[in-house]
């Protein structure tokens, strides 16, 4: 009966979500195991019946009889006189069979199994829920707010998994309350110690890419391909896709009537700009789709630098540069080449380069970084658009178009 009493607080676990009956009953003979060896020394002659599910455990330690006076191991032998204590029939060279008692072990070792049963089981379920979680990197996965820090936001899923959304895999615009359900993808998962820890994003391309998967159909079967997805959270995205069956349309497909099939997707995304566009194995067409909505006159590559030069009329620059240099940054990005933008019929220009001598290579940086790398680019724009789209002082902008037009006007 103290064997039954003092397992009923280990048969808590039978019921562990993560755990299976059979690991289980490997994982307590372990634990008994580790402590007969400890207390006598042994534990290749000890048999232990367990039955998890009753919490039930039995312990019997086999020895071999001998002449009184000649046990050498007591673990594995016993004298005759003791032996027939436990049945007066009992001969030399016979095995005997002995109950022991968890009791008998003593309280420190059964406080010390116990722990040693815990720390097992947690690391058995650490590693299960790794396991689990590293088969579902990339994949969409949704989890409720419990808790609200500074730096991130920890959910909890339907089975009590702590999964972890930092502040820079947000997406800007982001608002969320105690209780909310979040989409998001599994970015990484890793070990640290013992625990995993699970790392959700929304902010990275991989999550409008799963997006595309769940939200339309073609792209789920198979019939249409993401190419490749590049994306400012919250602000603008390109996404190239393509198809092997000539019949479908692949833009007008993910896209839908009225922007119908893509709105959903804008909306979890904080209403995020999408672009879709189709991918094509020619670069120079590549590079003229990936500046969409602008229209390109003419595209120049150059294959061995990455770079590309792009000629447009002047009332296309603005849309090929983009709120922020954003559409610039992502055709880039999307394509591959170092994209610079050039205006037909403008005959008269200076690149910026040309002013190290009385502009900072550093503000010089500033302007290319949105498209703006000769004297003609930054006069046809307006101060104050030009302190919106930079990171540059105003006063610091009205110096270089000082300098700027007196260059030109000479």
């Amino acid at each position: 009966m103290e064997n039954i009493a003092l397992i009923e607080s280990f048969s808590e676990f039978k019921d562990d979500k993560f755990i299976d009956r059979v690991t289980l009953m490997a994982i307590l003979e372990d634990v008994f195991r580790s402590a007969l060896k400890k207390k006598f020394g042994s534990d290749e002659n000890f048999d232990i019946i367990i039955n998890p599910d009753k919490g039930d455990l039995e312990i019997w330690r086999n020895r071999v009889v001998v002449e009184d006076g000649e046990v050498e191991d007591p673990n594995e032998e016993i004298s005759l006189s003791e032996a027939q204590k436990i049945e007066p029939d009992f001969e030399v060279g016979e095995d005997v069979s002995e109950e022991v008692k968890l009791i008998d072990l003593g309280r420190r070792a059964i406080l010390a199994l116990r722990q040693n049963l815990i720390s097992k089981i947690h690391e058995h379920d650490n590693t299960t829920i790794y396991k689990q979680f590293k088969d579902l990197e990339g994949e969409i996965y949704t989890a409720e707010v419990h808790h609200i820090r500074h730096k991130a936001i920890i959910l909890l899923d339907d089975e009590g998994n702590e999964i972890i959304l930092p502040k820079d895999r947000q997406i800007p615009s982001d608002f969320f309350r105690k209780g909310d359900n979040v989409r998001g993808i599994i970015e990484s998962v890793e070990l640290k110690g013992s625990k995993p820890t699970i790392i959700m994003s929304r902010s990275a391309p991989k999550f409008l890419e799963q997006l595309f998967f769940q939200e339309i159909p073609e792209v789920f079967d198979g019939l249409i391909t993401v190419k490749k997805v590049v994306r400012i959270p919250g602000e603008k995205a390109k996404v190239a896709v393509d198809s092997y069956d000539d019949r479908i349309d692949p833009v007008g497909a993910c896209v839908g009537m009225k922007g119908s099939r893509i709105h959903g997707i804008v909306r979890e995304l904080g209403n995020e700009n999408i672009d879709v566009i189709n991918w094509t194995g020619n670069p120079q067409l590549m590079v003229t789709r990936a500046l969409s909505p602008a229209r390109v006159s003419s595209v120049k590559l150059n294959d061995e630098k990455m770079t590309a030069q792009v000629y447009l009329k002047p009332e296309e620059v603005s849309k090929a540069i983009g709120r922020g240099g954003h559409n610039i940054r992502l055709a880039g990005q999307l394509t591959g080449y170092e994209i610079d933008v050039f205006r037909e019929g403008v005959e008269e220009d200076v690149e910026l380069t040309e002013f190290s001598d009385e502009i900072d290579a550093w503000i010089i940086e500033e302007f290319k970084k949105i498209g703006m790398d000769t004297a003609r680019s930054i006069l046809e724009q307006d101060v104050a658009e030009l302190v919106k789209r930079t990171d540059l002082e105003e006063e610091t902008i009205i110096e270089v178009v000082r300098i700027l037009k007196e260059e030109l006007e000479e």
